[in-house]
């Protein structure tokens, strides 16, 4: 027989109550549904962000003076000597931070003197003329620091000098000229004091602090770093690193009795704790979100279920005059499919309120409609999944079951 959805819709109207909370559940679903996948696509993907260093092969020590008769020079250069030599260490340098670090130093350039001028934030590395092989970063254009443009230990006597060389990231190189070649430039500090750019990297990684975005942000600076700490960044040869982190820490920790050890860790400690709360977001959004269509899913299969056990003479009467299991089936799924569609149109307009609000709050992108649509399609073909079993025990009723009941 022919379905006129009119009875459907008629039906629905003189038991709205269930309708109306299951539809309010599916538009609530939708709504966190696209919301929450769009921003663990984007947690994702920043995550998964490549450092374009060699992180999974590199590992930092972190050192500290402990008495008066520490001599900096001597130590760094016998510990430098020891790390460059151990056999599966590929280089290693002086550093002021580790990368993705929650730590680190950042000063800000300008491409005139007294603060004119373009301007970039820079998070740096001190480093010796071994940093940009030890990070394993791509020099693209322009020359790594030779030896002697290294400058001597920052102390409190030269804490404000600026270097006269500087390599930085292509997004820096950049954002400081736009429209030029920004190898051979010069770049200023807040005192006016020049430096010139003499190499170009990839937009590696730098240090992580919370909420800070422009982390590819970076520059390399020829600087012994010791004023605000120092330690030491080692690459090794792929597989190697926790053996060769385990042999420096029982080196470093006994070699000399003037300094301390504060910590030996690979880079991948520091960049699963950079994006720890990242990580969490996602579970927490993940596990929610699936919580929700659970409970939309369960909420569209009890509505289902009674309707048919409140509808069984009224089944049973349609099968009675002629109605086909087929068609039985047809209706309560047409009259789910009203319901969920209900509840999807006004958790569409949730979903854009919801997406422009966190956009507004929280400086996130808009919500693509790629994740509209793809939401829509998954709750409307859940609801009618939900539904299905429903519908197949209400086509089982017999015309005989339901005369018994008159």
């Amino acid at each position: 027989m022919s379905l006129d959805i009119r009875p459907v819709v008629s039906s629905l109207l003189r038991n709205r109550t269930g309708a109306v909370l299951v539809a309010f559940q599916i538009a609530i679903a939708l709504a966190v549904l696209v919301n929450a996948v769009f921003i663990v696509h984007q947690r994702i993907d920043k995550i998964n962000r490549p450092t374009m260093i060699d992180d999974l092969n590199l590992f930092g020590v972190q050192t500290s003076e402990f008495t008066d008769r520490f001599d900096y020079d001597a130590s760094v250069h016998e510990d430098l000597d020891y790390l460059r030599g151990l056999p599966g260490v590929v280089s290693a340098s002086v550093t002021n931070s580790v990368p993705m670090a929650i730590a680190g130093s950042a000063t800000t350039v300008w491409t005139q003197p007294d603060t004119k001028g373009m301007r970039a934030q820079l998070n740096y590395f001190s480093m010796d003329e071994r940093g940009l092989q030890t990070l394993g970063v791509r020099l693209i254009a322009g020359r790594a620091f030779r030896e002697n443009e290294i400058l001597p230990p920052l102390t409190m006597k030269n804490a404000t000098d600026f270097v006269p060389a500087i390599i930085v990231t292509k997004v820096v190189a950049d954002k400081l000229f736009p429209h030029e070649n920004a190898l051979g430039k010069t770049v200023y500090s807040m005192r006016g004091d020049p430096a010139t750019i003499v190499g170009i990297m990839e937009n590696m990684v730098g240090t992580g602090w919370s909420g800070y975005e422009a982390v590819d942000q970076v520059a390399i600076m020829p600087l012994l770093p010791r004023l605000y700490g120092f330690g030491y960044l080692v690459r090794t040869e792929p597989g190697r690193r926790d053996a060769i982190m385990r042999t420096v820490e029982e080196h470093l920790s006994t070699s000399n009795p003037n300094r301390v050890v504060k910590f030996v860790r690979s880079v991948e400690y520091f960049k699963k704790l950079l994006y720890r709360e990242d990580s969490n977001m996602e579970i927490f959004l993940i596990t929610v979100t699936v919580l929700l269509l659970a409970i939309a899913s369960l909420g569209i299969f009890a509505l289902a279920t009674f309707n048919v056990s409140a509808r069984t003479k009224q089944i049973g009467t349609r099968r009675a005059v002629g109605a086909r299991r087929a068609d039985i089936v047809r209706y309560f799924m047409v009259e789910n499919g009203l319901i969920t569609t209900a509840g999807i149109v006004v958790g569409c307009a949730f979903a854009l309120a919801i997406g422009y609000w966190l956009s507004l709050q929280y400086q996130l992108p808009r919500l693509d409609l790629y994740y509209l649509v793809s939401g829509v399609l998954v709750l409307w073909l859940l609801g009618q999944l939900a539904a299905w079993q429903p519908a197949r025990r209400a086509s089982a009723v017999s015309p005989s079951v339901a005369t018994r009941t008159v």
